[in-house]
C-alpha cells in the first residue's frame, strides 16, 4: 500500500509540476499585460517600409531538397570522424562496417545525382 501512495504522489506532482507555471503564466497576462493595441499597433513593420502584399511566399519544393540532402550528408560526417581520428590504429575486421557506410553514402549521392535532384533548376 505505501507503494502505490508514492506512486500516487508521483502522479500528483507531475500533473501538477507543469500546470503551476502556465497558471502563473496565465495570472501574469490577466494582470500584467497592456491593453489590446490598435490597427497601428497591429500593422506590419519591417526598417520602417511600409510591407505590399501578402506576406506568404511559397518556396518551390527543390529547397527542401537540397536542404535535405545536405543535412543528409552533412550529419554523416560528423559520424565518420571519431572513424577518420583513429583509422590506421582500427583492425580490418571494425573498418568493413564504416566501409560499408560509406558506400551507402555514395549509393546514396548517385541515387540523388541520377534522380536530378543535385540539378538546379
Amino acid at each position: 500500500m505505501k507503494d502505490y501512495l508514492i506512486l500516487l504522489a508521483f502522479t500528483i506532482f507531475a500533473i501538477i509540476f507543469p500546470l503551476v507555471p502556465i497558471f502563473l503564466s496565465w495570472l501574469w497576462a490577466r494582470f500584467f499585460t497592456p491593453p489590446k493595441p490598435g490597427f497601428l499597433k497591429n500593422s506590419p513593420y519591417e526598417c520602417g517600409i511600409q510591407s505590399t502584399g501578402p506576406a506568404r511566399v511559397q518556396f518551390h519544393a527543390q529547397y527542401y531538397m537540397y536542404g535535405l540532402i545536405f543535412l543528409i550528408f552533412d550529419v554523416e560526417i560528423l559520424f565518420l570522424l571519431p572513424f577518420a581520428t583513429i583509422f590506421l590504429e582500427v583492425p580490418f575486421s571494425l573498418a568493413v562496417p564504416i566501409i560499408l557506410f560509406v558506400l551507402l553514402l555514395i549509393e546514396g549521392l548517385v541515387w540523388a545525382w541520377a534522380k536530378g535532384v543535385l540539378v538546379w533548376k
